[in-house]
């Protein structure tokens, strides 16, 4: 545990990250990593020492990425179920990866260490305001100033805008548990991406299923809804998902997990109040909820800007095609037009995976977009796409 005790003015930092999760640590892990900034002073600071499996990251790629040595599994082949549709399918060249938080946390820390130019400091960043060149922060129960032109701020500390009736806000919300049987009963070889099969009561919901070995996998019951559900509720969810559609009567739960993640069409500004980064920064994917391989993008892109002595203020910002896709699919959603099972099943039925892909990874082109978006119901998302207009 560190203390801040002297004013940021006499520490002289050149970057300051407020927040230690996957964004301040993707970037910053980079910036040390590339060997340029060595003699630059860089304050860390987050609420508490992670040190919990508290996430999983799932993404897809098609080659090794930057945090692939920490990659828990991955999968070649994926299936996609439901009522209506049920399919196995080969990626390739693609691959399904996944990341748990505990590794992440250690990777990152065991290498920041290693570093005597990065301090970090726990506690608890209560309000941050940049006034021309002068930083004023509160952290804890004490008032620090910062000046100096040199300095950057980079905060991924997200906090919901205020409510406006143009907002659409859903939440994406999950838990997961890790689950181990007596006997083989899982296929390692295959990641069950989304499994409609589940009800819709409570709006658009999915499981998904990564198997470790044989006879261990995360299940994660996951929802895209206006409000959270009861604990007990995904519990019983989560058992009823293993027992009825499974199959799997004993069982040993070794892990739990609970998140939430803002699924909205709120305006997200990259240079607002400091450098906005992670779902802070808008890396979060409206109409998924995906953010891991977002804040790879944006991470590398503001290395090599800092690096080339680039303006961060002109780093490009995302496509307006596809945040208009997103909101779009976000208001059917939201509406409940058209239900998301009906969608998601359309989607991977008569696409090409890797088309699909590619087309969530915001990396396809008009064309390819087009020839997707011409597979979804016309009606429902032409009215959505209208009022987006």
């Amino acid at each position: 545990m560190h203390e801040l005790k002297l004013p940021f003015k006499e520490k002289g930092y050149q970057y300051i990250f407020l927040g230690a999760g996957c964004a301040g640590l993707s970037l910053l892990m980079r910036m040390l990593g590339s060997g340029k900034f060595s003699n630059k002073k860089i304050l860390l600071l987050d609420k508490e020492p992670k040190d919990k499996n508290d996430r999983t990251w799932c993404f897809w790629e098609k080659e090794p990425g930057f945090f692939d040595d920490i990659v828990y599994r991955k999968w070649d082949k994926i299936s996609f179920l439901s009522d209506k549709y049920i399919s196995p399918m080969d990626i390739l060249p693609y691959q399904y990866k996944m990341i748990r938080g505990k590794d992440f946390y250690k990777y990152c820390f065991s290498e920041i260490e290693k570093y005597s130019n990065v301090e970090i400091v726990y506690g608890d960043v209560k309000s941050w305001v940049i006034q021309k060149e002068d930083l004023k922060l509160r952290f804890n129960d004490s008032e620090f100033m910062f000046s100096g032109s040199d300095t950057q701020l980079f905060n991924s500390i997200y906090k919901p805008g205020e409510e406006k009736k143009k907002y659409i806000k859903l939440l994406q919300h999950f838990k997961g548990w890790v689950i181990e049987t007596d006997k083989p009963t899982f296929n390692p070889g295959e990641a069950t991406i989304m499994d409609f099969r589940v009800h819709q009561q409570y709006g658009t919901t999915f499981t998904y299923v990564l198997p470790f070995t044989s006879t261990s996998a995360l299940i994660e019951y996951t929802l895209f809804t206006k409000e959270l559900l009861l604990p007990q509720q995904y519990d019983a969810e989560l058992k009823n998902y293993i027992s009825s559609f499974l199959g799997i009567g004993d069982y040993k739960i070794l892990e739990e997990e609970f998140g939430v993640i803002p699924m909205t069409n709120e305006k997200f500004k990259f240079n607002n109040n400091g450098w906005q980064i992670g779902t802070a920064g808008g890396q979060t994917k409206a109409s998924s909820g995906y953010t891991f391989q977002f804040i790879q993008k944006q991470s590398q892109v503001i290395l090599n800007f800092l690096i080339s002595g680039k303006s961060l203020s002109q780093l490009p910002a995302t496509p307006e095609r596809f945040l208009f896709y997103d909101n779009t699919l976000l208001d059917i959603l939201y509406n409940n037009t058209l239900p998301g099972k009906e969608i998601f099943t359309q989607l991977f039925k008569k696409n090409k995976p890797q088309q699909v892909l590619k087309f969530l990874d915001n990396e396809s082109t008009l064309a390819e977009e087009l020839k997707i978006i011409s597979t979804l119901p016309t009606i429902p998302f032409l009215k959505a796409a209208l009022k987006q207009l």
